[in-house]
């Protein structure tokens, strides 16, 4: 099973503001757009993605399919095979991905802290 790249989603207050203080500790913006609320930073293999106004909560992200840089990987565990094996190990899903799909897709399920953990496939 791979869950693909690994990166934090901060649910942040104000975008400017965290994009300062995230380039003022190393970090480069990778992608995304300010103007839209959101931002994809980058320090070596750590990322970091700023929401303004898009999630409540900070959260736990995997990208299937891509690697740290954003890179399609093959072979990768299609989200829909995650999403099974997630459920057969008797985990809750918040979300679910349509089974019946194929492509881009994404499920959410909480950690027992309540931490979200967010799967988002892109590919």
């Amino acid at each position: 099973m791979q869950l693909g790249a690994f990166s934090i989603s901060l649910a942040v207050k104000d975008i400017a503001a965290s994009r300062r203080f995230y380039e003022q500790i190393g970090f480069a913006v990778f992608a995304g757009h300010q103007e839209q609320n959101w931002l994809i930073m980058k320090h070596g293999d750590h990322i970091v993605g700023l929401f303004q106004g898009m999630f409540e909560r900070n959260m736990l992200t995997f990208n299937p399919g891509w690697n740290q840089d954003a890179a399609a990987v093959d072979p990768f565990t299609d989200i829909r095979d995650l999403q099974r094996c997630f459920k057969a190990s008797g985990l809750s899903l918040v979300t679910e991905a349509d089974e019946g799909s194929s492509g881009p897709a994404s499920f959410m399920l909480m950690d027992p802290d309540g931490n979200p953990i967010l799967v988002d496939q892109h590919r």
